[in-house]
């Protein structure tokens, strides 16, 4: 099983971290290759650079998903996911999507715990395109700056736990979501001090992509998902052109 995992900021250094910390989480069979985006921004924090992310997504999907079995787009938010589902044939996993829903089979009511409240409305929509707000009992942010978003995980370690506690004894929250690429790992240092199961969103997405490779969906070809019909495009990315105008077939 060979799965591409997508980041679509320009950190080579966030790529490199979060594929160190996808090794612990990949089946004997499974590869995992990772690429950067090569535009955008150092870090996605906000709706409108997630529109820019999403963009960016497709190109990356477009000249490389081929080979891969899966792709997973490791951004909590989720840029692009809805029309990365809709244009290309395999599955396709949010880390946003992946979390949330792993949270909702672990307890009824989830929160997410994140490290900047910049990215607040941004994650408010994706718990919403998931269909999630009834299970969803808070989100949080912790309040206090940090100097570098690549070890924002080691600077605010004390206050991101000291927040998920009180999201569980104010919020009511079952599980905890810990939000945000740059917080990946930190929930296997946390879990034995905190009374509730944490879910970290690469893992989950990892786990959800293995199993779908495993279950062997068809692509759709009808309903909300199917293809979009060719259409001529201007400026795009070659890669991306070609696959929209259907000059490129599937597989």
């Amino acid at each position: 099983m060979k799965i591409l995992l997508l980041n679509p900021n320009t950190s080579t250094a966030m790529t490199e971290r979060i594929s160190t910390e996808a090794a612990g989480a990949l089946a004997p069979d499974t590869d995992l290759t990772a690429i950067t985006a090569i535009r955008g921004l150092p870090y996605i924090a906000s709706r409108a650079e997630a529109q820019l992310a999403g963009s960016t997504v497709l190109e990356m999907l477009a000249e490389h998903r081929r080979g891969y079995d899966a792709a997973i787009i490791a951004a909590f938010g989720d840029p692009g996911l809805i029309a990365a589902r809709e244009l290309f044939d395999l599955p396709v996993i949010g880390m946003a999507e992946a979390a949330m829903h792993t949270a909702c089979m672990l307890g009824q009511r989830f929160a997410i715990v994140t490290f900047s409240p910049t990215l607040l409305p941004w994650y408010e929509d994706a718990v919403a395109l998931a269909g999630l707000g009834a299970r969803c009992s808070a989100l949080r942010a912790v309040r206090v700056g940090f100097r570098s978003v690549t070890e924002v995980q080691h600077e605010l370690e004390a206050e991101i736990a000291e927040l998920i506690q009180r999201t569980i004894r104010e919020d009511g929250a079952d599980v905890v979501v810990l939000a945000g690429a740059p917080l990946t790992g930190l929930a296997k240092r946390l879990r034995a001090e905190i009374s509730v199961p944490l879910v970290d969103p690469l893992a989950a997405a990892l786990g959800q992509a293995q199993a779908l490779v495993r279950l062997a969906p068809a692509p759709a070809r009808a309903g909300r998902f199917a293809r979009p019909g060719a259409k001529a495009t201007a400026g795009l990315a070659p890669a991306l052109a070609r696959w929209i105008e259907h000059r490129e077939e599937p597989g």
